[in-house]
């Protein structure tokens, strides 16, 4: 089954939970902040994505991060802190079939249901 990761309120995460309803794409949600999120599933993405992929570096969370944490590198360390920070992962997150996309924006849309169709 297809896992989509995100928050709840945000707006990218709901078009895509309403586009895939709208389609009838089944997936389960898994809110980062309600769920919470396992260290080995986030050492598993970035050692699929990469960190440039899997962190979002434009949103606030990021912005107010102390130069510190910006500067991590090491996995292990990568993995802490966006476990303790989960809005700091871009969003949503589809995990289907093994495998992981990151994003919804509408240029990709069509080639990411045929993906989840799949």
């Amino acid at each position: 089954m297809t896992t989509l990761y995100g928050i709840s309120n945000c707006d990218t995460v709901k078009r895509a939970r309403r586009t895939l309803d709208d389609r009838g794409i089944a997936y389960r949600f898994h809110d980062f902040r309600k769920d919470g999120l396992d260290a080995e599933r986030v050492a598993a993405w970035l050692e699929q994505i990469g960190p440039d992929t899997l962190i979002n570096r434009r949103g606030t969370t990021w912005r107010a991060l102390p130069e510190a944490d910006k500067a991590l590198t090491a996995p292990d360390a990568l993995v802490g802190l966006l476990c303790a920070q989960p809005a700091l992962i871009k969003r949503p997150l589809f995990e289907h079939r093994g495998e992981i996309r990151v994003g919804f924006a509408r240029s990709d849309e069509d080639a990411i249901l045929q993906w989840l169709a799949s």
